[in-house]
């Protein structure tokens, strides 16, 4: 069984999040196990924005997602140490996610981690199709009479 790695933010989850995890999972075969890293808020306050939703309720929303196997919080420091201590045979990354792909396996390799690094290039295509849209159509949307039942 080959495991699978894959990271994300996941901060209001939106289908592109499942097709995503789905398609990573498929990297590793039939029979893969998908584990799933989900970013800090202290990590998304640095590379994104401020979280909507906090880390741990990010969290219980994708181990409840049917692709995923395992999920844990990311860490401060070294990004490689949760990769070391999860083992995956393969790393997804997503179409949205700009990481260097030559540079992240020079990196594994430099720390002797033997993981391939596949792109998963599909991407759900839709009206909210990412975090920052759904925000911005919440921030343009009036909302006062449908608020009030809200608690």
């Amino acid at each position: 069984m080959k495991v699978v790695m894959a990271t994300g933010t996941f901060d209001i989850l939106h289908p592109g999040h499942g097709l995503y995890l789905e398609k990573a999972k498929e990297l590793g075969g039939s029979d893969a196990k998908l584990v799933v890293v989900v970013a800090l808020d202290s990590t998304v306050q640095k590379r994104k924005r401020i979280p909507i939703v906090d880390e741990n309720q990010r969290l219980e929303m994708i181990k409840m997602l049917k692709p995923v196997d395992e999920a844990f919080l990311g860490n401060n420091g070294d990004m490689f140490d949760i990769v070391k201590k999860i083992k995956p045979d393969i790393i997804a990354i997503g179409n949205d996610q700009d990481f260097n792909i030559e540079k992240l396996k020079d990196n594994l390799k430099d720390r002797g981690i033997e993981a391939k690094v596949k792109r998963v290039d599909d991407y759900k295509k839709s009206e909210l199709d990412s975090s920052c849209k759904i925000i911005k159509k919440i921030k343009n949307t009036d909302f006062q009479d449908s608020l009030r039942n809200c608690k």
